[in-house]
């Protein structure tokens, strides 16, 4: 194998959760008879603490990249540990051994010499022999040295078992002192770094394939991608046993089964109640969520007495009539600690949301910064967030954001043990908030607040387990008004009746007439995307971009698919140009001025998944994208968090609103078409909605009632808690 021997001269760029890292290395020795000795070349890969100024040895290639010419390939690195005094001084001094500057390291090296390393790692009191050394400083130095070794022991040892140097990087920084006994003990464990299919490959080569470990971990594995596929909280054996075949083609006897799931029952993994087995964090979600709701709602609720008075006066200056359900909404939220509001688009969610902001503050005489202490509203994505934020005047948060979520750990710094101070909450769009984020957010909050939860139950579920905002309502406990006028955009908007009849499945003909804004262009499948093209040119001339119109669909697959319609829109809105940079991911093309969306939460740089920017330039192999304001630099390895924008699809735009909406209603999406998707498709148009494609087909899904009916039994952990009073 090709090797290099040198220093690390320059970090060009470094990412320490992955390892990934660009750098300029001087070669003192080589196997290469391309390179010669003293030369500063530039290597590229995955490795672990390479910012270290000292030397080691580089495994891989040296081979020609198209854009950046001749690199050095890493494969693997062993770090060659000082031995000189003066190689040990620079080590000590590097910024990976904590605690020790120039001077010293120096005076570590004039006391023990060529022996330092040694004598430090023998005892860390050794260093307190150092003129000017404490206690604290002498720990951190140790510390870092025994943890320096200790890395690259690691490393190379899960290199042998067959993770590859990205997944090694990623395992050590995860879980550091704890890894020799997640290899020894749990080995499983590093499923919350690496893919569980991986993980268990290796641990099959590793250890075997029916040992009782790898059984525990694939049953419990087995009901997470029930839970993952279905949304449900709780599972009977009958799947399990079925998931668990399926998947890990593992056969277990009644008997085996049942011993499997008390042992894991006894390791406080999994709970089984009655025919019920739930994997535990699922169970105790449920349970703490019923329990937080109880003590809010138990405490005394501070009563807003001359409110009737305050909603005239506010009816007034706002030149609104609020109807008689509307008033009940805004009565409910402001005397009553948890309030729920539901309804579908155009019933008057926003302006109940707005009213109760400003009579809120008027009650209590709230300045802006008190505004800022007192009040919070959230949502579960970003772009929801803007929305109440526009409508309000007011910051608007997602939850992550609120809770300051920890990507590393996955921990909220808001919790149980840390709550926020808000004396009230207004939670929009909840029909998208799982079980845990729903429990994570009750944990992080006073019981001492007034919860106002709004969303719409005939909306798509929640991407992850639970049915929170049905559940809620279908307990029957908590203060709950439905909105049913339609109240949104001119009294002869089309859109909101439409979304009604498909939430009804009572769809009239009036469906294939052209409105003032809604059009429905019937064609064949293999004609839906010539007609967006059309639409799309048309919409250019009137001045109607891509950044006021929003393609919908249900998959990404097909030849209508979202994939495919992105490729289509991309050279009708931002064609190949000598004026524009691009850059290639897999068979993806980006350029500059591309609408994107972000696929993944990163509160480091305040984007969240489902909002949506466009590249402002691209530079180095680097992408700055605008997310509304907020510029976000993305390496080319963080593409894969973005997709194109021009389409979308139907769940993604969740918690949005889009002045033009264009959605293709295809057979080839049979298997995504019901009343739930359409009708949430809908229902994001603000002032225009054309639907593409079959009549037939899209009758057909609005009588498609696919049920989105999950096992959960949060209602029933609701009822159990209000009962025992």
């Amino acid at each position: 194998m090709n090797y290099i021997k040198g220093k690390i001269k320059k970090t060009i760029f470094y990412n320490q959760e992955s390892g990934f890292v660009v750098a300029l290395f001087r070669v003192k020795e080589t196997n290469v008879k391309k390179l010669e000795v003293n030369k500063t070349i530039t290597v590229t890969g995955t490795v672990l603490d390479l910012n270290l100024d000292i030397p080691m040895t580089i495994y891989g290639d040296y081979v020609k990249n198209d854009k950046w010419g001749m690199q050095f390939v890493i494969d693997k690195v062993e770090v060659e540990m000082p031995t000189s005094k003066e190689a040990i001084e620079d080590f000590l001094a590097s910024s990976f051994i904590a605690g020790c500057g120039e001077v010293t390291a120096k005076r570590i090296v004039e006391e023990f010499g060529d022996k330092a390393l040694e004598i430090i790692k023998e005892n860390k009191n050794n260093l307190l022999k150092i003129e000017g050394m404490t206690e604290v400083r002498a720990t951190k130095i140790y510390a870092s040295l025994v943890n320096f070794n200790k890395s690259e022991e690691v490393i190379l040892k899960l290199q042998k078992l067959g993770f590859s140097i990205e997944e090694c990087s990623k395992i050590y920084n995860h879980f550091k002192e704890r890894i020799d006994d997640v290899l020894e003990n749990s080995f499983y464990d590093l499923k919350e770094v690496v893919d569980f299919k991986k993980v268990d490959s290796i641990y099959i080569n590793t250890y075997g394939v029916d040992t009782p470990d790898r059984i525990y971990a694939c049953l419990q594995e087995s009901m997470e991608n029930l839970s993952n596929n279905t949304g449900d909280t709780y599972y009977y054996e009958e799947e399990v046993v079925g998931e668990l075949i399926k998947s890990f083609n593992i056969e277990l006897s009644k008997e085996a089964f049942d011993e499997c799931l008390e042992y894991l029952e006894n390791e406080k993994k999994v709970v089984k109640e009655d025919k019920r087995i739930y994997l535990e964090k699922y169970y105790k979600e449920e349970v703490s969520i019923a329990a937080s709701l109880r003590k809010i709602d138990r405490i005394p609720s501070k009563m807003m007495y001359n409110i009737d008075e305050k909603l005239k006066e506010l009816e007034k200056k706002l030149n609104i009539d609020y109807n008689e359900t509307q008033e009940k909404a805004i009565k409910s939220a402001l005397n009553n600690n948890i309030t729920i509001i539901s309804g579908g688009p155009g019933t008057g969610k926003t302006t109940i949301i707005n009213a109760i902001v400003k009579l809120y503050i008027d009650k209590y005489k709230l300045g802006p910064a008190d505004i800022m202490e007192t009040i919070a509203l959230l949502a579960p994505t970003g772009r929801a967030a803007k929305k109440i934020n526009s409508s309000t005047g007011l910051p608007a948060y997602t939850i992550h954001r609120y809770l300051k979520w920890f990507k590393e750990s996955n921990e909220f710094l808001y919790n149980e043990y840390n709550r926020t101070h808000h004396k009230l909450i207004i939670v929009d769009e909840v029909s998208m908030i799982d079980v845990s984020l729903f429990n994570a957010l009750l944990n992080g909050i006073s019981s001492s607040v007034k919860l106002i939860l709004v969303g719409d139950t005939f909306q798509l579920p929640s991407v992850g387990p639970g049915l929170v905002l049905n559940d809620l309502i279908e307990s029957d406990y908590f203060n709950y008004i439905p909105l049913n006028q339609i109240y949104r955009q001119s009294d002869n908007s089309y859109i909101p009746f439409l979304a009604k009849e498909i939430k009804n499945n009572d769809l009239s003909e009036d469906f294939l007439n052209k409105k003032d804004d809604y059009n429905f262009v019937s064609c064949d499948k293999s004609k839906i995307n010539e007609a967006i093209e059309q639409i799309i040119k048309y919409s250019l001339s009137k001045n109607i971009d891509e950044r006021n119109l929003q393609v919908l669909a249900p998959m990404y697959r097909g030849e209508n698919g979202i994939d495919a319609l992105n490729v289509l829109l991309q050279n009708i809105y931002n064609p190949r140009s000598k004026m524009r940079e691009e850059i290639t991911y897999g068979d993806i093309i980006y350029r500059e001025n591309d609408k994107v969306i972000q696929l993944v939460n990163d509160l480091d740089n305040n984007v969240f998944n489902g909002d949506v920017g466009f590249i402002e330039s691209i530079y180095n192999n680097k992408i700055i994208i605008d997310f509304d304001g907020n510029k976000v630099e993305y390496s080319k390895k963080d593409l894969k968090e973005i997709k194109h924008a021009y389409a979308i699809t139907i769940h993604k735009s969740q918690g949005s609103e889009f002045m033009h909406v264009l959605m293709p209603i295809s057979s080839s999406y049979y298997r995504m078409l019901y009343n739930k998707l359409i009708y949430t498709g809908v229902s994001r148009a603000k002032k225009s909605l054309t639907l593409i494609g079959d009549p037939k087909t899209f009758m057909q899904a609005v009588n498609n009632n696919y049920s989105s009916y999950r096992k959960t039994s949060l209602k029933e952990k609701i009822i159990m808690v209000y009962n025992n009073k």
